[in-house]
C-alpha cells in the first residue's frame, strides 16, 4: 500500500458519525416581498427590471429601447418584434447577435437570478454571447430564495439548466468595475 492509499484508508476509517439534514425551514425568512425584493437585487446587481402587463408593453418597451440594435433574436411566442425566432440558430452563427429574449422558468429573489433550462434555448451559448439580454418571468414564479429555487429544480428533468443574474461583470484589483466585459453588457427582466 502506498502513501496515498494509506491516508485515504486513514481518512475512510475516521469519518465521524452521520447526522441528518438541518430542517431548510429554520433557514427560510418570511418574505412577503418577493417580487420587490427581486428587483431592488436585479438592479443592485446591474440588471434593469421592468413590471409590465401585457407582452404588447414588453413589444414595446424593446421597440424604444433597443431601436439601434441589427440582430434581435426572440424565443418568446408571444412576441411579434422584428427579428428572428431563433429556434434553428447554428451556435455559430450567433455571435453578431444584439439583443436576445428568452422566457425563464422562475425568479429568484435573494441573487436577482432568473432560471433557463435547454428546452427554452436552442443553443445554450445564446444568453452569454449576445450584446444584450432580455427575460420573461411572471410575477408568480419568483421565488423568495435559492433553497425555494433548488427545491423547484431538485426532480426536474433537463439536460442543461442555468442561473443567470444580472449582466457579466469583473472588477479588477483596483475594484473598477466592468459589465459586459464577458457575456452580455445588459440584462434587462420583464416581469409579468
Amino acid at each position: 500500500m502506498n502513501s496515498k492509499e494509506k491516508i485515504l484508508t486513514a481518512i475512510k476509517n475516521n469519518q465521524p458519525a452521520q447526522s441528518g439534514l438541518p430542517e431548510l425551514q429554520s433557514f427560510l425568512k418570511p418574505d412577503t416581498e418577493v417580487l420587490e425584493k427581486y428587483i431592488n437585487v436585479l438592479t443592485a446587481i446591474g440588471g434593469v427590471a421592468n413590471v409590465v402587463n401585457s407582452y404588447a408593453e414588453i413589444e414595446n418597451i424593446i421597440r424604444q429601447e433597443y431601436k439601434e440594435v441589427q440582430r434581435i433574436i426572440s424565443l418568446c411566442k408571444e412576441l411579434s418584434i422584428p427579428g428572428e425566432a431563433g429556434r434553428d440558430a447554428d451556435a455559430h452563427e450567433l455571435e453578431t447577435v444584439g439583443l436576445a429574449v428568452i422566457p425563464a422558468q422562475f425568479g429568484v429573489a435573494e441573487n436577482g437570478a432568473v432560471w433557463v433550462t435547454d428546452n427554452i434555448l436552442p443553443q445554450r451559448v445564446l444568453p452569454f454571447i449576445t450584446q444584450q439580454l432580455a427575460v420573461i418571468i411572471k410575477k408568480e414564479n419568483i421565488v423568495p430564495t435559492m433553497h425555494h429555487a433548488y427545491k423547484n429544480i431538485g426532480n426536474t428533468d433537463y439536460g442543461f439548466g442555468v442561473f443567470i443574474a444580472g449582466p457579466s461583470k469583473t472588477a479588477d484589483i483596483e475594484q473598477s468595475l466592468v459589465l459586459g466585459a464577458h457575456g452580455p453588457k445588459t440584462m434587462r427582466v420583464f416581469i409579468l
